[in-house]
């Protein structure tokens, strides 16, 4: 992508970090601060990757579903982010993705011939999304090197994914134990 294309790109966030380190609480507490009507009406796009596979699975996302409130339209897609994208947020003042780890794994195993096109289509819905979008993501390459081949293609190609839409993002925070790191771009 050219520096043209990208200086045109609402101010996208990426909020990276481990297993469990506050990243999609932070994401949404920045998000949050972007609604700006504060009607009936959810002005707040909330993109599900992952899917309730078992109970426990169910519980987790209508607690999540709970704790956003009414403010927030859910909708769960876990391979064509960027025609969900595209479909849904004209309608919002905001919208998070939670998160790329998981998009990364359900498109490594049930499309993986189609990983550049899919990663292409949420960057040009991103370029064209007039509202700022927080994208969750984990972090792992910090870690050794994983002992299996399935393992190593899963954190080689979410580490790619990290990096395009690390350039792609106006701001990049880093989550440690619940702190926020900038890493790129400016706090607010």
């Amino acid at each position: 992508m050219d520096a043209t294309r990208q200086r045109r790109v609402p101010c996208h966030t990426l909020v990276l970090g481990g297993a469990r380190s506050g990243k999609s609480a932070y994401a949404l507490k920045l998000a949050q601060r972007e609604i700006k009507s504060k009607g009936d009406e959810p002005r707040a796009l909330f993109i599900a990757t992952a899917t309730a596979m078992d109970e426990e699975m169910q519980e987790r996302v209508d607690a999540h579903r709970r704790e956003r409130g009414h403010m927030w339209h859910s909708v769960e897609e876990g391979i064509s982010l960027g025609q969900c994208l595209s479909r849904y947020v004209h309608r919002f003042d905001v919208a998070v993705i939670d998160c790329l780890t998981m998009w990364a794994s359900n498109m490594l195993f049930s499309c993986p011939e189609k990983i550049e096109e899919l990663v292409e289509d949420l960057e040009n819905a991103l370029i064209n999304c007039k509202c700022p979008v927080f994208l969750v993501s984990g972090e792992v390459g910090l870690g050794i090197v994983p002992e299996n081949k399935v393992a190593r293609r899963f954190r080689d190609t979410l580490g790619l994914i990290n990096q395009r839409f690390a350039r792609l993002a106006t701001r990049v925070i880093f989550m440690a134990a619940g702190i926020p790191m900038v890493i790129k771009g400016q706090d607010s």
